[in-house]
């Protein structure tokens, strides 16, 4: 294990200690460093202490990050829902609930081992962690997403991403009721300054703009299609929110009080793009799954 060192300056005085080095690390979460600290490969002048403790100006902070081991990715058998598949490419309609790849806390059930069992072959230019993705969904948005078998179909399906090709088209609900049909949040997106956890609209943040238009209005709330012009992080949830609407169940960015949907009311419901070999047009489009419906028709049945 590499050791460091930081003395704590005067502008750092009074900051917690486990914020503190989530800044100096801004690779590591702070989850991750408040482990460092509770296993004790965080010091403070030589003592342990807790993560709660507030820095004081020439405080000597030495800490330990531990290797991490590399993950295993291995086939699993797990059914998938599949819209497309050629030689080149498939479509996936992944489920509510499923990791699309394999991270800490998520080493099993993801759409990317399930893809290595189904697949002879998918492109590693992504690492195999990733393997065939060219792009992702969150772990509770249900839908669409386009898979590369080989580097070929990656590249020209990554270019095409890049270059706002890939038509990406949303399903979701949301709190409040929208008072207009349609509208363009060009608002750039990064990192939340104030919980790592999170993405926000910043300043420093990097280009993104979602179209939306509003398909059904309801008392309290909308149900709306977003399309990604860009595909930053969290994009529509962190949009929607920006411009006072969040998704209903997203614990993340909406409101504390939200009915139980298990998570954000978010569908991938269309995607299409330029076949790589045949350069052909393609468009696959899904339905909303049921959960989406429930939710609906528990929403109509208040009113």
């Amino acid at each position: 294990m590499s050791v460091f060192h930081h003395k704590v300056t005067k502008e750092q005085a009074n900051t917690r200690l486990d914020k503190l080095l989530t800044d100096i690390n801004p690779e590591h979460s702070r989850s991750q460093v408040q482990a460092w600290i509770a296993n004790g490969l965080v010091r403070l002048n030589r003592q342990m202490v807790k993560a709660n403790y507030k820095c004081q100006t020439d405080d000597v902070i030495e800490w330990e990050i531990p290797e991490v081991k590399p993950m295993e990715i291995l086939p699993e058998n797990i059914a998938l829902s599949i819209s497309y598949e050629d030689s080149d490419l498939l479509v996936v309609n992944k489920e509510k609930g499923m990791v699309v790849h394999p991270s800490a806390g998520h080493g099993s059930g993801t759409l990317v081992k399930a893809l290595l069992h189904h697949c002879d072959e998918l492109s590693m230019m992504n690492g195999k962690e990733r393997a065939g993705l060219v792009h992702r969904i969150d772990k509770d948005t249900s839908g669409l997403l386009v898979v590369a078998k080989n580097d070929a179909a990656y590249k020209s399906l990554a270019d095409q991403l890049a270059e706002r090709k890939i038509v990406r088209k949303y399903e979701a609900l949301v709190h409040g009721e929208i008072p207009h049909e349609k509208g363009v949040i060009d608002a750039p997106i990064g990192r939340d300054p104030k919980d790592r956890q999170k993405m926000a609209v910043t300043d420093s943040g990097r280009s993104a703009v979602t179209h939306f238009r509003v398909i059904k209005t309801y008392p309290d709330y909308t149900q709306v299609e977003c399309q990604l012009e860009t595909g930053r992080t969290h994009q529509i949830r962190v949009h929607m929110k920006y411009i006072g609407y969040p998704i209903v169940g997203d614990s993340k960015y909406g409101p504390r009080k939200t009915l139980n949907a298990g998570g954000q009311v978010l569908h991938a419901k269309t995607i299409g793009f330029t076949h790589p070999k045949t350069k052909k047009w393609m468009e696959f489009k899904e339905p909303a799954p049921a959960y989406f419906h429930e939710i609906l028709a528990y929403i109509h049945k208040m009113y």
